[in-house]
């Protein structure tokens, strides 16, 4: 194949990476501080201001979504793959430790109720992310202790929006804005006087540990993973598979009907609690004032139904439920946190299934009558983070007896459409291979139009799988638009490395355009737009997916599980 780089990191970005990975290679505990100078140099998308004395709010709010709220007590963290690497290091078992979690990054993490933190980590993708994240958390925090040193205590202690003219007065003080000063309050909740009075007290030294970071050690992880998995479920090995890589909701939501069985508990629960925007929302689907879906709507107030008291039994009444349905669970224990879920395609009811899958007018019709002669499984994984995803479907596919097709729905940014838009490309370049993937991509534009409300589908598409979030600046970016390139996200190149490890007799090849055309088995990726960063303030750490958001994720799943239906339901009249 002819050799291709179509798109370089950038030199500060490089330094960056090899100064972080000659410093892992020390058996001893790191200083965060050591990487502030290069992490401030390679002038990062996610972090513009980190040579600025005032505070890069964006960047700050970035990192605390992406660390469990007991950083702020945290002095050391420790990454490791497996449950024997930490006691093999004198940790004990890490897992008796209270377990934490981050809003908007899954870990699994434990905190030992002092200063220290452990987190297992799935790939080098962690490494990539964990220590940027830690490191602009430290420079945005050493930033407000200098500032809060200046300012009467009384003043962020009891600092509140509800207050304009002090509330005002501490943003001047911090140097920031106080709509950015708002976020940060909305962020940090009740907590925002206590973390500031944090910030201001105590000057932030992360200390940081890798266990051990062998190629070996991840695929151990692994191993184990699927081994749990396999116990509990070992028809897996057996029957053919269709892989999908989405989110732990949408699929379930849509086959097995539970949420929208309880459609009038949940009216009333909209009604009853304090939930205006979602009551203004159902009114104005009632009245179709606007074209949202109702079913993506009822799946939404679903997941905040359980997590209030009144829904706090419904999460186990939808697991039975879902078992009834041949729905399967299995959340990650002793490894990284990727839940798995099985899905018998024999089991299904289709009178349960959303009706916008359902292959003529009536649910429970004739058409679905292959249902029941169906052997297959859809695997679906929570996606992992980058290289996870490598190691993830590499393990999948030495085990499956046949893999019939594959599917990958994740967030990206844009560099060419706004939130809510879904991208669908058909050339990846990975800056883990460097390779370039052509491949045919089996999902189109008209797939998922009939289902997206406030998005657009953009397909033909090139994307580029990127180190990390935090490992982009403006020059990167520029050659990245320059060559075509308009799509950016972490996991597909990865993917695609292990799906032509999958119909190829050797490994993925290095710096190469790798044709991926005529596969055995059904392609398709797609990504839906949560972070547009050539739009000033709309950086990831600017702020999230809302109600509206689901739209996007919903018509990705929508396409996937209406083309496994379609692909089953010929399958098995060929068959005959």
């Amino acid at each position: 194949m002819e050799r291709q780089v179509p798109v370089r990191s950038s030199e500060e970005i490089d330094l960056y990476l090899r100064t972080i990975y000659s410093l892992l290679r020390s058996t001893n505990v790191i200083q965060i501080r050591s990487l502030e100078e290069v992490h401030s140099g390679m002038n990062s998308s996610l972090h513009p201001n980190a040579r600025e004395p005032y505070p890069d709010t964006s960047a700050l709010i970035y990192s605390l979504q992406r660390l469990p709220e007991c950083i702020f007590n945290v002095k050391k963290i420790i990454l490791g793959q497996t449950e024997s690497n930490f006691s093999q290091h004198g940790y004990g078992n890490v897992e008796t430790w209270t377990e934490v979690a981050a809003r908007a990054r899954r870990r699994r993490c434990f905190y030992d109720g002092g200063e220290q933190m452990a987190c297992y980590i799935a790939s080098r993708s962690d490494i990539d992310d964990v220590v940027p994240t830690l490191t602009a958390l430290q420079i945005e925090w050493n930033k407000l202790n200098a500032l809060l040193s200046h300012i009467p205590p009384d003043l962020y202690l009891n600092a509140s929006p509800a207050d304009p003219e002090r509330f005002q007065r501490l943003a001047n003080q911090l140097k920031m804005s106080e709509s950015d000063l708002g976020r940060l309050y909305t962020v940090l909740g009740g907590r925002f006087g206590e973390v500031l009075a944090l910030f201001a007290k105590v000057k932030c030294n992360f200390r940081l540990q890798l266990l051990s970071g062998s190629l070996n050690d991840y695929r151990k992880a692994t191993e184990a993973w699927w081994e749990k998995i396999e116990k509990q479920y070992p028809e897996i090995n057996e029957r053919p598979i269709y892989f999908v890589s989405s989110n732990t909701h949408s699929l379930v939501n849509l086959l097995s009907g539970f949420a929208l069985s309880k459609q009038e508990e949940l009216i009333e629960f909209i009604h009853s609690a304090e939930q205006p925007l979602l009551l203004a929302e159902w009114q104005d689907i009632q009245n179709k004032a606007v074209p949202s879906s109702k079913e993506n709507f009822f799946y939404y107030v679903m997941k905040k139904y359980q997590s209030s008291p009144a829904g706090k039994s419904a999460w186990e009444e939808q697991l039975r439920f879902e078992k009834e349905r041949g729905i399967f669970r299995f959340p990650s224990v002793h490894a990284f946190d990727t839940e798995a879920q099985v899905i018998d395609l024999s089991r299904l009811v289709p009178a349960n299934i959303d009706t916008r899958i359902t292959p003529c007018a009536l649910p429970g019709c004739a058409e679905w009558e292959f249902l029941s002669k169906s052997n297959a499984l859809i695997v679906n994984i929570d996606y992992p983070l980058g290289f996870g995803a490598y190691h993830l479907l590499t393990k999948i596919a030495e085990n499956a007896a046949q893999i019939l097709g594959i599917y990958v729905m994740g967030k990206a940014a844009s560099l060419n459409g706004v939130r809510g838009d879904v991208i669908l490309p058909n050339v990846v370049y990975d800056e883990h291979s460097k390779n370039t993937y052509i491949f045919d991509n089996n999902f189109q534009a008209s797939d998922l139009s009939p289902y997206l409300t406030y998005g657009t589908v953009l397909d033909n598409q090139k994307a580029v799988s990127v180190w990390g979030t935090f490992l982009q600046n403006a020059t990167v970016m520029d050659v990245i638009y320059r060559e075509g390139y308009t799509d950016i996200e972490m996991e597909a190149g990865p993917y695609l490395s292990a799906v032509y490890e999958l119909f190829r007799p050797q490994r993925h090849p290095v710096n190469e355009i790798v044709n991926l055309h005529k596969l055995p088995f059904d392609l398709g990726i797609l990504h839906y737009v949560s972070d547009t960063p050539l739009t000033k303030g709309q950086n990831l750490g600017a702020g999230a997916l809302s109600y509206e958001g689901m739209d996007s994720t919903y018509a990705c799943s929508l396409a996937i599980l209406r083309r496994i239906m379609q692909r089953e339901s010929d399958r098995i009249a060929a068959r005959k």
